[in-house]
């Protein structure tokens, strides 16, 4: 130890705080980094949004009205016909009825 530690503490201090500066500095970066993404997310989400909502629909379209009113149809079809083969063997007259208005469509 010189005389110079007790002259000047400071300087003995410095490598010190150098190391804890570093090591603080270190651990901030990453965060520091993370931060920024988030913030860019936030700001763009508008962008982002409605960039993978026109991805999502080219890659699977709207169905149009009629072509939802096709499918509830079928739906009941197939519906109302389980219920006629469920039907088939208690009453045989009710699930020819039941065919008969499923042919219908």
């Amino acid at each position: 130890m010189s005389f110079l530690n007790i002259a000047f503490p400071a300087a003995s201090a410095l490598p010190v705080a150098q190391i804890a500066l570093s090591t603080i500095a270190g651990a901030a970066r990453p965060l520091l980094g993370l931060g920024i993404v988030v913030t860019m997310l936030v700001v763009f989400k508008p962008l982002i949004v409605g960039m993978l909502r026109a991805a999502l629909l080219l890659l699977q379209p709207r169905l149009t009205r009629e072509q939802k009113s096709a499918k509830r149809n079928l739906r009941n079809i197939l519906a109302i016909r389980r219920v006629a083969n469920d039907l088939d063997s208690s009453s045989p007259s009710m699930a020819a009825e039941l065919r008969a208005l499923a042919s219908r469509g």
